[in-house]
C-alpha cells in the first residue's frame, strides 16, 4: 500500500513505541507500506527527527533515515491549486496527490483541510488507518 507519512507519525512512531504510530512504523518496515517521499519531505524528516528537544538516539534516526533512502519511492510532485492552514503541509499533500497514495497518515488530519480549493487525497489517522487499512 502506497502512503506519505507526515512528519508527526514518525515523531511520534519513535516516541511512543507501543502506540499506534508505532505499529504503522512496523508496518513500513515489513513492506507492508510504500513511504512515498520528495526531497522536501525527506528535508523535514531529517530536521525534525534531529531536534535536541526528541533525544532521539542518532543511530535510531540514522537508521530511519537510511531505510527511507533505500526504500521510499521517490515522486516528481506538481503544486497544487490549493491552500492549507500550514504551508508546510503541502508537499506532503502534493506528494500523496502525484504518487496515487492510498493514505496521507498524520496525527493532524484537520492541517489538510484546505481553506481554498481541494483534494481527493484520503488523510486519515494512524488508528483509524490501523483500524481500516
Amino acid at each position: 500500500m502506497r502512503v506519505v507519512l507526515d512528519t508527526n507519525v514518525l515523531v511520534s512512531g519513535l516516541l511512543t513505541p507501543h502506540g499506534a504510530s508505532a505499529r504503522v512504523l512496523d508496518l513500513m518496515l515489513a513492506g507492508d507500506l510504500v513511504p512515498l517521499v520528495d526531497d522536501r519531505i525527506m528535508d523535514e524528516y531529517r530536521a525534525v527527527l534531529h531536534r535536541p528537544r526528541f533525544g532521539f538516539a542518532p543511530a535510531d534516526v540514522a537508521t530511519l533515515l537510511a531505510y527511507l533512502t533505500r526504500w521510499a519511492e521517490p515522486i516528481v510532485a506538481r503544486p497544487l491549486a490549493l491552500e492549507l492552514p500550514d504551508p508546510d503541509d503541502v508537499p506532503f499533500l502534493e506528494v500523496a496527490s502525484a504518487g496515487a497514495a492510498e493514505a496521507l497518515i498524520t496525527g493532524n488530519p484537520r492541517h489538510f483541510h484546505p481553506v481554498r480549493g481541494e483534494h481527493r487525497v484520503r488523510i486519515v489517522g494512524p488508528g483509524p488507518f490501523l483500524a481500516v487499512g
